[in-house]
């Protein structure tokens, strides 16, 4: 399964990191940083109305490269004056084409918070999205069990981070709960044959508690999927291929919510 080959490969990464910057000097440089961050990530997920995670992604294992022009920064900044809610940015090297430092100098040119989007096998991967500047993690429970879940998130929250808890069925959806996560996410995609169904997130709503922020992954394309997510509770939707595909990311993200505030990032700027 894809998702298995992505945990070897970054498993073989984080091994090859932790020899240039060790796990105890990456714990040092996190844990200088200030906690106290308020957990933007999930403040920007609450209130009325859909919240919208927009992707900073060049490629794919499904579908390859996707923009291979790929002016990351103009991007991001882009979704932020659209209203995006978040950035989500892939830092994976291998299947993604992500980087870190697309992450470091996103977040230090935006003021929205931004998810490193990662395959997180290694508490390591945790400091070292606090210091590249990230607001938040992704946790995937199809590769922790519920016990890691609960450590990991214990980190982020003496970290300030907020971690997106990712599941894919009503098992996973299980161990989020359990573990205690705040922010769960459901990926529409299968993981096994890369269909995706949106129907996924509306049928596992109704089993993650209701004071958790629910977060839509994968597959949403039209202002159709979206009311449909906001009818069935979803709080937010991450999107990705939808908006990295579209000249006009400001204008594809308008047109997915007509209610969306076309000033709301302006607002941020005038601030």
């Amino acid at each position: 399964m894809i998702l298995d080959r992505l945990a070897a490969d970054t498993k073989l990464r984080m091994e090859k990191a932790k020899k240039e910057i060790s796990f105890s000097e990456m714990c040092r440089r996190a844990s200088a940083m200030n906690p106290d961050t308020g957990f933007p990530f999930e403040k920007a997920l609450k209130g009325e109305g859909m919240h919208y995670i927009c992707e900073v992604k060049k490629a794919s294992p499904s579908r390859g490269v996707i923009a291979e022009e790929f002016p990351y920064l103009e991007i991001a900044k882009e979704y932020e004056a659209a209203g995006a809610a978040a950035v989500s940015c892939l830092t994976e090297p291998k299947h993604f084409l992500g980087k870190n430092e697309y992450l470091k100098e996103i977040a230090e040119e935006i003021k929205i918070p931004v998810l490193r989007k990662d395959f997180t096998i290694d508490e390591y991967m945790i400091y070292e999205a606090k210091v590249l500047g990230a607001g938040a993690v992704l946790l995937i429970c199809a590769l922790l069990d519920t016990e890691t879940v609960r450590r990991y998130l214990g980190i982020c929250d003496r970290l300030g981070l907020s971690a997106l808890v990712e599941v894919h069925d009503e098992k996973e959806m299980e161990s989020a709960v359990r573990a205690g996560a705040r922010v769960i996410g459901v990926n529409n995609r299968n993981l096994k044959d890369f269909t995706v169904d949106i129907g996924n997130s509306i049928r596992l709503r109704n089993l993650a508690p209701e004071n958790v922020l629910f977060v839509a992954e994968s597959g949403i394309k039209t202002s159709s999927d979206i009311m449909k997510l906001k009818k069935a509770g979803v709080n937010g939707v991450l999107i990705g291929e939808t908006l990295m595909k579209s000249q006009d990311k400001r204008a594809a993200l308008m047109e997915l919510d007509g209610c969306l505030d076309k000033n709301r990032g302006k607002q941020d700027d005038e601030d």
